[in-house]
């Protein structure tokens, strides 16, 4: 037994006519009348029985009638109760611009869909910036890239984070369209005399490219330093020097393809590690922690969709791995 065949019987019931109750119930007549006699068949007794003006419940009919009227108005009780106790609350998530560019959109429309009663607040900033932020329990969770994450370089910093490795990009030399032409891919022992276009040192980005420069024996030759990317792009689409940036950084340009010029780069290391940081479970609200599974969740899936080009998804870390 069903509560819709309840909700038909009952309905049929009420306007005491089968056609009127399947105008009603928007579904055709034939199939109600089926429905209602699965239902008898089950409770092996006669529900309704035809009259001049309609149908009328039988005897076991009306008292049937009473008793389902009873159970749907408990169901839609527990359906109210259930909607009260939806998960509720603000959840704070700090992403870069790079990836924010690709993962913020689906990240608040999958939130708006599984969880419409929790307010997400969505910072927008550089990788240094939102460490400080996490450490300062400004933020609930973050997408970091900072690879001295693991150095524990700040003093006095005794509080856990909770870190995740969530995946790795590979990086692109960037270039506007009317400079020079660029092959698919560049070694970075290519890039002595690039002129380079990148975010000061306390960026995630900036310390990964250090140390790709240093592991090549080389200095980079950096002609601005611009911390933010729309400043980043926008000066690389002047054409006052190149960028080193994942391909996520096209992501706001719908015209990427013939404002700018990409090579990927070769050499280790020449990739950047993305982590979802946030603050341990026990200091984390369940709006927080329901953020962090969607989180992961749409990371997945715009890799596994192809939608995030040049990355590759990183197994999960254990939980509670020690921050600085």
């Amino acid at each position: 037994m069903e509560l819709r065949q309840l909700r038909y019987f009952v309905r049929v019931v009420e306007l005491g006519s089968m056609s009127r109750a399947a105008l009603d119930l928007n579904l055709v007549q034939s199939a109600l009348s089926q429905q209602i006699t699965r239902l008898e068949g089950e409770l092996a007794t006669r529900l309704l029985h035809r009259t001049p003006r309609g149908v009328a419940p039988t005897e076991a009919g009306a008292a049937f009638f009473r008793e389902a009227q009873l159970t749907l108005r408990h169901a839609e009780q527990a359906v109210r109760a259930a909607q009260q106790a939806r998960l509720s609350g603000t959840v704070t998530v700090g992403l870069a611009p790079t990836t924010s560019a690709l993962l913020g959109l689906p990240l608040m429309q999958a939130m708006r869909a599984r969880y419409p009663d929790v307010r997400l607040h969505m910072v927008e900033g550089m990788s240094g910036h939102l460490s400080a932020m996490l450490h300062a329990r400004e933020l609930d969770l973050a997408v970091l890239f900072d690879s001295r994450l693991h150095q524990a370089q700040l003093a006095g910093r005794t509080q856990r984070w909770q870190i995740q490795p969530l995946l790795e990009e590979d990086l692109f030399l960037m270039r506007g369209a009317a400079a020079p032409r660029l092959a698919a891919e560049v070694a970075i022992t290519e890039l002595r005399e690039e002129a380079l276009i990148l975010p000061t040192g306390p960026h995630g980005l900036r310390s990964t490219l250090d140390t790709a420069f240093a592991s090549a024996g080389i200095a980079p030759h950096v002609v601005l330093e611009v911390d933010s990317l729309a400043m980043v792009m926008a000066a690389v689409d002047a054409g006052l020097g190149s960028t080193l940036q994942p391909w996520a950084a096209l992501g706001r340009y719908p015209d990427a393809a013939t404002r700018f010029q990409c090579a990927r780069l070769t050499g280790a290391p020449a990739r950047r590690m993305n982590l979802l940081c946030s603050l341990p479970d026990e200091e984390l609200s369940p709006a927080a922690l329901a953020a962090r599974v969607v989180l992961l969740d749409c990371a997945r899936g715009l890799v596994t969709e192809g939608r995030w080009i040049g990355t590759s998804l990183l197994a999960q870390a254990p939980a509670g791995v020690p921050a600085p």
